[in-house]
């Protein structure tokens, strides 16, 4: 059979024929060397079908590596190149500063197998691990079986292993997670587990596309919080906490317009790189995982739906003179101001009895329906895992209405109580709350819970609650120049004990919004204080109270974010208290 009939099927394309001349030509080239006693081409032209095979074959590993490289999905997390299992992406703030990063450490290993010296070998990892148990080394140095000793070595760690010159040490690349900040906003970015499975915190919340970032998709995770306003909000809340001695204390910062959270401290706090050293308290999480009977801070709500509904306006009066009847409940107020008092004088002086009498007013159906529509009976709307239910009222009986109306018998998340006060303040819109920064201008749009109308008179009113001088609860929260507002808030805890209210266990709280100035869609800032059972002292003349425990720490909060968040001092707000500061002016509620 010749060449010639050799094409597929009989068929003879172009192509085939151009091989079988090439083929035929390079035959007849051997036969005439041999012919002409000349070996010398023979080998020539053998060596140089060669040297044309192994180029080809190179041309071909050259184009299909670079079409590879150009046009495959390697590398994008679906392609050729997979990231490493349990590998995650990077986590940074809302200005790009590292969170968290994956990086190289090693498994320590000894095969017994390839030990010369296992007395010497025993003793140089003894001094090199001292954290590492004698009788773990005992085993593996003297065993049968190559064996795991430790993990997470630092390449520096590794290296003064390594230097060693141990016959039978090795080491395995591992990847491990870091938190170069350590405690700063640990409840909030988390920590995984020792496979990289988020576990708490940011981690847990946006497991997933912290695993694809690893794979290069997107780039590294923002979150909402600026690590500027979060570093101050820690320092404050830990001095508070060093003075006033709580079981424990919480710190919040958000922006009213967009629900993001630029700042979240929970106090005791961790080391997020050993989480697995801490205690179950210092890791909870009691921003977003605790609920407090927030006590008088409810009656920026409860003033909100009377104004919104139409039973109050800001002059409307009620009679504080004696306590007050509702349901079971006789009402009294905590300084009883015994006087008649206006809607904004009932807020200034944070009275119980004015507060259930507006309740009162309002019903308890459109009550419970209002805190309802602010998120007060589900556990606050954010991506936090951790993210507490609520306990509200069994049935909303006119006990029910005056306990809830002053912040009693309702217990709710400070991100909760962060939700509803946002939208208090920005013109009547309830949002969800957010861990991971907006694109610059964006401000989603809510549900409408109150009306423009409503959210600008409540701006007014937290404002005159703090001017100086003007005896509202909330004076020691005021910053000269930065228009601060707020409600103090002190909770009595029930105690089983004595099945009732224990005047001496409080969660003493300042909620406080700033620049109140301004249009309602101007850029706003909700700030939370909250101290959980804290002790007075000689610097608060004995008192516990949100107004001297609570403000203060906002206070200095809000005169060291504002820098960073573009709020500049107005020189016309800026006023002189009119009462000296270690006069004892009466306990801020």
């Amino acid at each position: 059979m010749s060449l010639s009939n050799l094409g597929p099927g009989g068929f003879q394309s172009p192509l085939w024929r151009w091989v079988i001349e090439r083929v035929w030509r390079l035959e007849h080239a051997f036969e005439r060397s041999r012919a002409a006693a000349r070996p010398e081409d023979d080998t020539r032209i053998r060596i140089f079908l060669v040297m044309g095979f192994f180029s080809l074959c190179f041309v071909g590993v050259s184009l299909g590596a670079g079409w590879s490289a150009l046009f495959s999905r390697a590398g994008q997390g679906n392609g050729y190149a997979q990231g490493v299992e349990g590998a995650r992406g990077d986590m940074v703030d809302r200005n790009g500063k590292l969170l968290a990063v994956d990086l190289a450490h090693y498994a320590l290993y000894v095969d017994p197998r390839e030990i010369w010296d296992a007395k010497e070998t025993r003793a140089a990892l003894g001094r090199a691990l001292p954290q590492v148990p004698g009788k773990r080394l005992d085993k593996v140095v003297y065993g049968e079986h190559r064996a795991f000793v430790l993990g997470g070595l630092t390449p520096d760690e590794k290296d003064a292993i390594f230097n060693l010159g141990l016959p039978g040490v090795s080491f395995e690349e591992q990847e491990r997670r870091m938190y170069p900040l350590g405690a700063t906003a640990a409840h909030l970015i988390g920590f995984v587990d020792s496979g990289g499975k988020g576990l708490a915190g940011a981690e847990r919340a946006l497991d997933d596309p912290i695993r694809s970032a690893a794979g290069g998709e997107g780039g590294p995770t923002q979150l909402s919080i600026d690590i500027r306003v979060q570093a101050a909000l820690e320092d404050e809340l830990r001095k508070a906490a060093e003075e006033f001695t709580p079981k424990g204390a919480v710190g919040l910062v958000t922006n009213v317009h967009t629900g993001e959270i630029l700042g979240m401290a929970s106090w005791p706090d961790y080391d997020a790189n050993k989480a697995g050293e801490a205690t179950d308290d210092q890791r909870l999480n009691r921003a977003a995982a605790s609920v407090y009977e927030m006590g008088s801070t409810f009656k920026a709500f409860t003033v909100a739906i009377g104004l919104d509904t139409g039973v109050a306006t800001a002059s409307s009066t009620f009679d504080a003179r004696e306590p007050f009847k509702l349901g079971y409940r006789t009402i009294h107020d905590y300084h009883a101001a015994r006087a008649i008092l206006t809607l904004v004088e009932v807020f200034k002086h944070s009275s119980n009895i004015g507060t259930a009498m507006l309740a009162e007013r309002i019903g308890g159906e459109r009550l419970s329906q209002y805190f309802t529509n602010l998120g007060l009976t589900k556990p606050a709307k954010v991506e936090l895992k951790e993210s507490a239910r609520p306990l509200t009222p069994r049935k909303w009986d006119q006990d029910a209405v005056a306990s809830t109306s002053f912040g009693h018998g309702m217990n709710v998340s400070p991100l909760a109580l962060a939700q509803a006060m946002n939208a208090l303040l920005n013109g009547g819109e309830m949002m969800p709350l957010t861990i991971r920064k907006l694109p610059p201008g964006v401000r989603p749009e809510g549900k409408r819970v109150l009306s423009e109308n409503t959210s600008a008179e409540m701006l007014k009113i937290m404002r005159a609650n703090v001017v100086p001088g003007e005896g509202g609860s909330g004076g020691k929260a005021d910053v000269p120049g930065l228009s601060v507002g707020g409600k103090t808030g002190t909770g009595e805890k029930y105690d089983p004990a004595i099945r009732g209210y224990n005047h001496q266990r409080q969660v003493s709280s300042f909620a406080a919004t700033f620049p109140t100035d301004g249009p309602v869609e101007a850029d706003r800032y909700f700030v939370l204080i909250l101290l959980d059972e804290p002790k007075g002292n000689a610097s608060s003349f004995g008192f516990s109270t949100g107004g001297w425990v609570a403000a203060p720490a906002a206070g200095r909060v809000i005169e060291r974010i504002a820098p960073f968040l573009g709020v500049k001092r107005k020189t016309e707000l800026v006023t002189i208290a009119s009462s000296p500061k270690n006069a004892a002016p009466e306990a801020g509620l």
